[in-house]
């Protein structure tokens, strides 16, 4: 497992296991299945489940949700596909439901 030294990291709120840094976040305004979200541009120490078509707020998107590597916890998904040129920027970025993080080492 990778493990960061230092503050403004996000982790899984089961285990502990770091899954993204603050310095990665694109946007605190998404909505999760469980409330508010973060639009994440990098993710670490996750598993990626298989792909499927979801209907999301914003439309049809290929997505796969993420889980904790340690704990298997879902935190989220990952966005594989946008079906509308709007929402292309989401391609390969993670949704993290701000439910299922916690800050840690943030000084």
């Amino acid at each position: 497992m990778d493990e960061l030294v230092g503050p403004r990291v996000y982790s899984c709120y089961k285990c502990r296991n770091h899954v993204c840094l603050h310095d990665d976040i694109i946007s605190k305004a998404f909505q999760g299945r469980h409330g508010r979200a973060f639009l994440i541009s990098h993710a670490m120490n996750i598993a990626v489940g298989p792909k499927e078509d979801r209907n999301l707020m914003t439309g049809l998107h290929t997505v796969a949700d993420i889980s904790c590597a340690d704990c298997s916890e879902v935190l989220g998904w990952k966005y594989e596909r946008a079906f509308h040129a709007s929402q292309l920027y989401k391609e390969g970025k993670f949704i993290f439901e701000k439910s299922k993080i916690v800050k840690e080492n943030w000084w």
